[in-house]
C-alpha cells in the first residue's frame, strides 16, 4: 500500500476553500466541544427520480450509484460557492470553470475535497480473504478530490449534455482511487512510516456516506425492519466535518425514496446556507436523471482499459454508432 502514498499526498496537498465564513478548526477540537453546534435537516427525492438514480442512471453510464450522487454533489458545491459569493438564491444562472483532476491547487477551480465513507469490505486487500461468513461493515473513510468541470448550471439542471459530462468526469476521478480507498486509512493510521506524512493532510470540508437501499419490513423478513425515523441519520455524534451528508434509499409504496440527512456546524454555516446547498444537490440529481431519461449516458475511458482513448474520442465513437 505504500506505493499509493504519492497519490494520497496529491489529493490532500492543498486545503479546500472554506464552506462557511471561515476555515473550520481541527476536527478533534470541534469534537471536544460536544454536540452543541450540530444542526441537521432531512431532504428527500420522490420515488420516480430515486428509482432512476439507483438503476437506470448508473446503468446508462456503466457506473455505480456513488458516481451519480457524488457527481451531483460536486456540481452543486461548485455552483453554491459561486452563488453564495454573488449573493444569489437557488437556482439562478451560474457557470463555473473546471480544473484538471488533481491539478494545480484550488484557486479559481470548482473542485471539492470530500471524505467518502465506505463499507471497507475489500477482499483483495488480503489475498485469499473470504468475507462471505462475516456480518457488518469494516467502515473506511478516504478523501476524494472531485471536479464536475466547466458546466452550465441551468443546462445541467434541465438535463442537458452538461449533466452527462459531470457524471463522466466524476466517475473517472472515482475510478482513479486505488482499492476503493481502503489504503488511505492503512497509510494514515496504521503504517508508522507513512502516518506522519499524512498527518498534516488538508482536511475535507464535506463528509459523504451513502448507506445503500433498504427494503420494507416485509421484504427484510421476520425480525428485521428499519428503525423508526431511519431516514434521519447521523444525529448522535459530534461532527468531523463542517458539513456531513448521510444518504439512504428507503422503500415506499411508490418505490425507493432517497433521503439525505445534512448535518452541519452552526458556528460556521447558517441553516439557509445548508438548505441552499442541499436544494442545489437535489436539483443536480434531478437534472442527471432527466438527462438519462432523454437518452443520455455513455462510456468513459476506465470502461475500456485495454486501449488508450480520451473521453472526447469515446464520445465521437459512440456518436458514430
Amino acid at each position: 500500500a505504500e506505493r499509493e502514498l504519492p497519490f494520497w499526498q496529491a489529493i490532500t496537498a492543498s486545503p479546500a476553500p472554506a464552506l462557511g465564513a471561515r476555515q473550520a478548526d481541527d476536527p478533534r477540537s470541534r469534537q471536544a466541544e460536544g454536540l452543541h453546534s450540530r444542526r441537521s435537516l432531512v431532504t428527500s427525492l420522490p420515488a420516480e427520480v430515486t428509482g432512476a438514480l439507483l438503476t437506470g442512471v448508473p446503468a446508462a453510464f456503466h457506473g455505480r450509484v456513488n458516481d451519480v450522487l457524488l457527481a451531483g454533489l460536486a456540481a452543486a458545491v461548485a455552483w453554491w460557492r459561486g452563488a453564495s459569493f454573488a449573493g444569489t438564491t437557488p437556482y439562478g444562472s451560474a457557470s463555473f470553470a473546471g480544473t484538471t483532476p488533481y491539478g494545480n491547487g484550488w484557486a479559481g477551480g470548482s473542485a471539492v475535497l470530500v471524505d467518502v465513507e465506505g463499507h471497507g469490505r475489500e477482499e483483495d486487500v488480503v489475498p485469499g480473504a473470504d468475507l462471505s461468513r462475516t456480518v457488518g461493515w469494516f467502515t473506511s473513510m478516504y478523501p476524494v478530490r472531485l471536479d464536475a468541470g466547466a458546466v452550465d448550471w441551468d443546462q445541467l439542471c434541465a438535463g442537458g449534455p452538461d449533466a452527462g459530462l459531470a457524471v463522466k468526469r466524476v466517475k473517472e476521478q472515482l475510478r482513479a482511487i486505488p482499492g476503493h480507498g481502503i489504503g488511505f486509512g492503512l497509510l494514515r493510521y496504521l503504517n508508522p512510516r507513512t502516518r506522519p506524512v499524512l498527518a498534516g493532510a488538508a482536511p475535507a470540508q464535506l463528509g459523504f456516506n451513502y448507506l445503500g437501499r433498504f427494503g420494507s419490513a416485509g421484504a427484510l423478513g421476520a425480525g428485521w425492519e428499519p428503525v423508526p425515523d431511519a431516514a434521519a441519520l447521523g444525529g448522535g455524534s459530534a461532527l468531523a466535518h463542517p458539513v456531513e451528508v448521510d444518504a439512504v434509499a428507503m422503500e415506499s409504496a411508490a418505490g425507493p425514496v432517497l433521503h439525505a440527512t445534512w448535518s452541519w456546524d452552526s458556528s460556521l454555516l447558517s441553516e439557509d446556507q445548508v438548505a441552499s446547498l442541499a436544494g442545489a444537490w437535489l436539483a443536480a440529481l434531478r437534472g442527471i436523471a432527466a438527462h438519462v431519461g432523454g437518452g443520455g449516458g455513455g462510456w468513459t475511458p476506465s470502461d475500456v482499459p485495454l486501449v488508450r482513448v480520451s473521453q472526447e474520442e469515446l464520445d465521437e465513437l459512440e456518436a458514430d454508432l
